[in-house]
């Protein structure tokens, strides 16, 4: 029996940390995808921006992040502790001592949940994307991964009033999606539109990105890495009725994806008369924020429709943005936010155990919390450090004003 158990606590570790290196691998994508969204004299600075939120994400979730949103008390408010990294693993007598109750090693949960928090503020990096200054980022980041973050995550995920109010969020559609779209709503309206993107009569000026090989190549990993951001979240394999959950978790996660990129293709198609790359592109990520909050109860076609009414709101959503001149080169926050929130509100179609009101109610509370401190964060940055770039500056581009370097410098020097 013991070794039984020792070897499940193996297996669910490993799992663990598998699913945890496929999510810290979304990382690549999002970087990929931005670049190839952007114009070519602003991506060095894009992917300046993605890999070093990411180390800034990972150490701040050290220094106090992970302490805040695992160490507050049942259906609490507040944490009992802002510092510490709060990581400890079980010996092996615990582990024996709990008959198979702690299932896997403390440092895979840590490694687990911080790389979800670069995630939900890779989103942001996108939507003020090619006119915000590096440092002002960067320094936001500082404050959303360590305190903006962890603090909702802990309303629900670290067993706060959220969770206890019936709130239900399996993977992050609210917790970890719409989190980071609020934070870039904030951050777009005080920023503005990049220059050129509106008209003064109304009309919407198309800024096509640079690379959209690159851009498909990002959603593709981000659609690989999906897997372990839902798979990973079921938290343990060892059991035949784990493993058949797991195995639903992907195969729902795979069939959401493939519905939101059908729907958005179709929808384009009806709407502009063309297969537009982009939107099919976001229709799929769309479908995968969608099934996110509840990727395990819906059958597969029940998963494909779920991911295909993402996909056709989130064609609607971009332009609906752009309507009323919210600029966001990526789309981001209609995948992530609009979509994110779809996917809470799908969550009672499928669990019996989740109610719309406890849906509406945990949406309102992760949106009211992050847009509004995130909205605080952005307006002192803006007053001491300043936030958008000169308008000559973002015309030359921001990866020489910047990073001092160019992507592309053979064909932008020419």
């Amino acid at each position: 029996m013991e070794d039984i158990i020792q070897v499940k606590y193996a297996l669910d570790t490993f799992y663990f940390l598998v699913c945890g290196a496929l999510v810290m691998w979304m990382a690549a994508g999002f970087a990929m995808l931005e670049a190839g969204l952007v114009r070519s004299k602003n991506t060095t600075e894009i992917l300046t921006k993605n890999i070093a939120l990411y180390a800034i994400a990972c150490t701040m979730y050290l220094l106090c992040g992970y302490t805040i949103m695992y160490g507050g008390s049942e259906g609490g408010f507040l944490p009992d502790a802002w510092f510490g990294n709060g990581i400890s693993d079980a010996s092996v007598e615990e582990v024996l001592a709990s008959n198979g109750d702690i299932y896997y090693s403390g440092s895979s949960d840590f490694f687990f949940q911080v790389v979800f928090v670069a995630t939900a503020m890779s989103i942001v990096s996108g939507a003020v994307a090619e006119r915000m200054k590096l440092w002002a980022f960067l320094a936001f980041a500082v404050v959303m991964t360590g305190v903006i973050y962890p603090l909702q995550g802990m309303w629900k995920w670290g067993g706060g009033f959220l969770d206890a109010a019936g709130f239900s969020d399996f993977a992050g559609s609210g917790v970890v999606h719409m989190c980071g779209a609020a934070a870039a709503l904030a951050g777009v309206l005080l920023l503005g539109a990049r220059k050129g993107k509106y008209g003064v009569s109304g009309q919407v000026n198309a800024i096509p990105g640079a690379n959209l090989p690159l851009a498909t190549l990002g959603t593709f990993i981000l659609w690989m890495g999906w897997f372990g951001f839902n798979g990973g979240s079921e938290l343990m394999v060892s059991n035949i009725e784990e493993a058949n959950a797991t195995a639903q978790v992907f195969v729902n996660t795979n069939a959401a994806a493939s519905g939101g990129l059908i729907a958005a293709l179709l929808v384009a198609r009806i709407l502009f008369g063309k297969a537009d790359l982009t939107m099919a592109l976001n229709g799929a990520l769309a479908g995968l924020v969608a099934i996110t909050a509840e990727p395990l109860t819906p059958g597969p076609m029940a998963a494909t429709l779920i991911g295909a009414v993402g996909g056709v709101i989130v064609v609607f959503s971009i332009l609906a943005l752009d309507k009323i001149k919210i600029d966001d080169p990526v789309g981001a926050i209609s995948v992530h936010g609009v979509v994110g929130f779809w996917g809470l509100m799908a969550v009672p179609l499928t669990n019996t155990d989740a109610t719309f009101g406890a849906q509406i109610y945990g949406a309102a509370i992760i949106f009211a919390w992050v847009f509004g401190a995130s909205l605080v964060v952005w307006s002192i940055l803006k007053v001491v450090m300043g936030i958008r770039v000169t308008e000559e500056e973002e015309y030359e581009g921001v990866d020489l004003s910047e990073c001092g370097m160019e992507a592309y410098p053979e064909f932008t020097n020419k």
